[in-house]
């Protein structure tokens, strides 16, 4: 379940225990409302719509301000931290946001492994 599925009936992407359903403006984890930003959620949307791909910080500025981007401009980098600690808070066992430094954040939900399996000790 760690591929992120587009369902047909709506614009929800379902991507491990997470959803998002950009036109409800919400997202769930385990079933439970997360608490975003507009901000927030709108950076959600745009990377979980282009999954597995690298979106460039310009890309993800000129979707969600509408404006030109700036070479100092880091709005991009606080939203994407931001929206990492509440999804890594909520779902501590999957990683669902990339950086690519000098190319751009990619949405691709992994689970995190613990070091040790059950079998193998502390």
């Amino acid at each position: 379940m760690g591929t992120p599925q587009n369902l047909a009936a709506s614009d929800a992407v379902i991507a491990g225990n997470l959803e998002v359903r950009p036109s409800e403006r919400t997202a769930l984890v385990d079933g439970a409302p997360l608490s975003l930003t507009v901000r927030e959620l709108q950076v959600l949307v745009e990377l979980s719509a282009r999954a597995g791909r690298i979106v460039s910080r310009e890309d993800l500025y000129a979707q969600i301000w509408q404006m030109p981007f700036q070479s100092d401009e880091r709005s991009v980098d606080v939203y994407v931290c931001k929206l990492r600690n509440k999804l890594e808070a909520a779902s501590p066992h999957w990683r669902f946001i990339h950086t690519h430094v000098g190319f751009g954040y990619r949405f691709s939900p992994e689970p995190l492994h613990p070091f040790h399996s059950p079998g193998t000790g502390p």
